[in-house]
């Protein structure tokens, strides 16, 4: 007889780990550079634990409501509607290190493009949950997740944002593919994205210059591969065991602001090569978790909601760890539940409690690799949709 899960105990775990490490390292990272700047160490330390207590309650939140009320169509367009009304709004504010991703508000800012990654992948799981029978029909099913998505990744690189833009066209990308999008369709979407790619770094002189450093890192040593070099040296030189909590050095004014996106730079640096493993073998944790869910799901939408918000933290998590370690051109992509960064955690811990919630109705997986569905699970899911 099938079993009923509870709330997968791996991915909470692997998540609080990292939300305690984030703790540690943010003030690690910016207590020199705040004081500096702001005349308190504590400060992004008091930040970030206010952004991970607010993001705390979203995932228990997630956890405690059905996924399924996520298929509504009153959610799903709400969603969008706040989405693109975000991000339409960042455009009168400010520019922010010459852009326009945040919005400004008095003790926080706000950054519309966590909160449509999520709306994408909400939406992407709805559509396919209905049309997946149909999933290689262009005009049918992929049509419609194209213009959403192609709409939310043109506003993000408005901005501009090219990197979040890529993540969330990446992440629809996999749910489709997961859902079963012919080869020929990725073939084609493949042939057509690399080009694109080139064209938008070409027509900006500074994403040209981060390729360029990163195709040769000693090209330009005090200018655009600056970060990168110094990245590189803090992985390096923390050897198995680290420099010792608060005893790194490139975090002095070396690397820039290394509280937010090279953050693993200073986990490196001073926890080491064993430090730094902790942090991958927790995002491997929530990866190969969060594939079990979507395999256990007992219905289309909460395999496909479950394929989205895991790959939406494992791309970004992938993203952001090979930019510090110079293996993908830098890209301003934070490292989910560590970075500094009220947005990008808020929602990223609102995620894991819809994922959270999708184990809850999980299934347990019988001797040949294939779901039988939990009693539970049958009575309180919702019937699933099938357009004919």
């Amino acid at each position: 007889m099938a079993r009923t899960l509870k709330s997968d105990k791996w991915l909470l775990w692997a998540t609080l780990l990292l939300l305690g490490i984030s703790l540690l390292m943010v003030y690690s990272a910016s207590a020199v550079w705040s004081q500096d700047r702001f005349d308190s160490q504590y400060l992004f330390l008091l930040k970030q634990a206010m952004f991970i207590g607010i993001g705390l309650v979203f995932l228990i939140v997630g956890m405690r409501v059905d996924y399924h009320v996520y298929r509504k169509p009153a959610v799903i367009w709400g969603a969008l509607a706040v989405s693109v009304g975000l991000l339409l709004a960042v455009f009168g504010f400010d520019p922010i290190n010459g852009t326009r991703r945040w919005i400004s508000l008095p003790s926080f800012t706000l950054q519309p493009s966590e909160l449509a990654k999520l709306s994408a992948i909400i939406f992407t799981a709805a559509l396919l949950e209905r049309r997946m029978h149909r999933v290689n029909d262009f005009t049918y099913a992929l049509l419609p997740i194209g213009v959403v998505t192609g709409g939310l990744a043109g506003l993000i690189m408005l901005q501009p944002d090219f990197g979040t833009s890529a993540a969330l066209i990446g992440v629809v990308l996999l749910m489709v593919f997961a859902a079963g999008l012919s080869f020929r369709y990725l073939a084609a979407v493949t042939a057509v994205l690399i080009p694109a790619t080139a064209l938008v770094v070409r027509m900006e002189p500074y994403r040209m210059r981060r390729w360029l450093s990163f195709l040769d890192p000693s090209a330009d040593p005090a200018g655009a591969s600056f970060q990168l070099n110094q990245s590189l040296i803090a992985v390096g030189s923390g050897g198995p065991w680290g420099r010792g909590f608060m005893d790194g050095v490139q975090k002095l004014f070396y690397i820039p602001e290394p509280h937010t996106d090279f953050i693993y730079a200073v986990i490196a640096e001073e926890l080491g090569l064993i430090g730094a493993t902790v942090v991958v073998v927790c995002f491997c944790v929530i990866a190969m978790r969060g594939i079990r869910a979507s395999m256990c799901a007992p219905d289309r939408f909460g395999a496909l909601l479950a394929t989205g918000v895991t790959a939406m933290i494992a791309v970004q998590a992938f993203v952001n760890l090979s930019v510090v370690l110079g293996l993908l051109p830098t890209k301003g992509i934070p490292l989910p539940f560590v970075s500094n960064g009220g947005s990008s955690m808020i929602v990223s811990l609102a995620a894991m409690g819809i994922l959270l919630n999708v184990t809850q109705h999980a299934t347990t997986l019988d001797g040949s690799g294939r779901t039988r569905t939990a009693a539970r699970a049958s009575e309180s899911a919702a019937p699933v949709g099938v357009e004919g």
